[in-house]
């Protein structure tokens, strides 16, 4: 039977997680509406869009404040371990070609029809003129001031 785990022992958060405690509570907020938002007729996989969307910010929220050196290192690992921001997506992130990859579902062929990836893998020279294209999730979300939120956005692009 594995050990259970007691709040009191716990390691407390780094320093300058107070900096940013309130951002976090704000996507925490976001999530839990996104959660508990009745589904609408829309397909199963349409449905989990809204939390994707949460996730999503919240990591790159996290990802540029580390990024632009206004967490510290220690903070952002803390933030990664405990579940503030995805690790793995972040990860990609860092990689070529991956910069604006919006979950790691988009990358897995295993969950398309035909063995291919997401549309907004797909280059812009490649997609036919005038076409919309709906995403899961806002391509640009980063930060626009030191700690504030970036808002929940339109999902629907027009690529040309």
């Amino acid at each position: 039977m594995p050990a259970i785990r007691h709040a009191s022992k716990r390691k407390a958060p780094p320093a300058g997680f107070s900096d940013i405690e309130d951002s976090l509570l704000v996507f925490a907020n976001k999530m839990k509406d996104a959660e508990n938002a009745p589904t609408t007729a829309a397909p199963k996989h349409q449905a989990l869009w809204p939390i994707f969307q949460v996730s999503h910010q919240r990591s790159r929220y996290v990802w540029e404040l580390y990024k632009q050196e206004k967490i510290s290192k220690q903070l952002y690992e803390w933030l990664c371990k405990n579940g503030y921001a995805d690790a793995m997506l972040i990860a990609k992130w860092k990689k070529d070609s991956y910069a604006k990859l919006c979950c790691l579902r988009c990358i897995q062929t295993k969950e398309t029809n035909f063995n291919s990836t997401c549309i907004c893998r797909v280059p812009k020279a490649n997609l036919k003129e005038d076409q919309e294209v709906e995403f899961r999730l806002p391509m640009s979300s980063s930060p626009t001031t030191l700690f504030a939120a970036p808002a929940i956005t339109a999902t629907t692009v027009l690529l040309t």
